[in-house]
């Protein structure tokens, strides 16, 4: 009996000893692991601060190349400038420059600088323009008067409805889960076109977004889900709620110029392919930008009467910019975004923002 019992204690004692032993084991790999994402997060941390130095650097690279554009006399923006990625003028003093490929400490970056006077402001755009928009996005001529009404009545200080129109009001939209109060001001931010009444994602997005077949996009606390077809163009692609209120000739789309009164299809790529010069391409060499809005007589089918007429809503000039810089160190990548305000040669941050 006794050595059953000696047998049986050495028994537990060698038991305690293999938990006593498996509990420092995971202890240990526990405090390794713990070790291992406190080393990460430090290391996540610091790249952070690296990754946005490089993000403001690109920034300020931008307002270089923008507080150049229009040294030496030049009083407009084209295509062809060095800031839009075009081949640059003559004697550049961006020459040694680019927006491609930077390395700065052990990261890089790069820079994409988006002209926003290429579009209209949707705050000051009037009826004409606003149902013009619509043709252009292939709305229903039944539905065209309804949702200009509604965007007019969104912007407008007041709660009265335009004439035509009923439900695009605050009294309305409180009935709408969630429910919520018309703007009565200037629209801030695009998407709050999806909280209008009419206004589809598709219509929104156009053919560059969620639009075709089923779409689906939640923004502001408004759903829309339905089954659509795809728009050529969108809300989007013709409009922003930060340019000045002039459309910069130079650069803008031929589907934006057709938003303006009087100007077609053809025109619209007349006045393209006269500012692009003899090989009608954008961005290079030939190029012939519009230096006043005066020149637009030169084009086929532009008269000096229409070129007056049109000094309303355009001009050679850009005050507005869209910054994009893309970084990259090591394995990690971010994108920074930020808006860019030009007063002569000096250029204000109006906000940034990385995604």
């Amino acid at each position: 009996m006794k050595i059953k019992i000696q047998r049986s204690r050495q028994g537990i004692a060698l038991i305690i000893v293999m938990v006593v032993v498996l509990v420092f084991g995971i202890m240990a790999g526990l405090f390794a692991y713990s070790m291992k994402v406190e080393t990460k997060l430090a290391r996540n941390s610091t790249q952070d601060t690296e990754l946005e130095w490089l993000g403001r650097s690109g920034i300020e690279l931008a307002k270089c190349f923008l507080s150049q554009s229009g040294a030496g006399g030049q009083q407009y923006d084209g295509l062809n400038q060095k800031w839009a990625g075009g081949t640059g003028e003559t004697n550049d003093a961006l020459a040694a420059l680019s927006l491609e490929n930077n390395k700065l400490g052990r990261g890089k970056f790069s820079v994409k600088i988006i002209d926003l006077d290429r579009k209209f402001n949707i705050n000051v755009a009037g009826e004409e323009v606003l149902r013009q928009a619509m043709i252009l996005i292939g709305t229903d001529a039944a539905q065209t008067p309804l949702i200009v009404n509604a965007i007019l009545d969104w912007r407008d200080a007041d709660d009265d409805t335009h004439v035509g129109s009923t439900e695009t009001e605050s009294d309305y939209y409180l009935t709408r889960q969630p429910p919520h109060s018309a703007k009565n001001g200037p629209i801030d931010d695009m998407s709050e076109l999806l909280m209008i009444k009419g206004i589809t994602p598709g219509m929104y997005w156009g053919s560059g977004g969620v639009s075709a077949g089923r779409s689906q996009t939640h923004k502001k606390g408004v759903l829309h889900s339905q089954d659509e077809s795809a728009y050529p163009v969108g809300f989007v692609d013709l409009f922003t709620t930060l340019s000045s209120r002039f459309i910069n000739i130079n650069t803008a789309s031929a589907t934006t110029l057709q938003m303006i009164p009087d100007i077609d299809e053809n025109m619209a790529h007349a006045i393209i392919s006269t500012r692009a010069g003899p090989d009608g391409v954008d961005g290079n060499d030939d190029d012939m930008p519009f230096r006043s809005i005066g020149e637009m007589a030169n084009v086929p089918g532009i008269n000096r009467a229409n070129a007056g007429l049109f000094a309303r809503y355009f001009t050679t000039r850009s005050s507005t910019f869209e910054v994009e810089v893309n970084t990259q160190m090591d394995l990690y990548s971010r994108t920074y975004v930020a808006v860019l305000r030009r007063n002569g040669r000096e250029l204000q941050t109006l906000y940034m923002f990385w995604k």
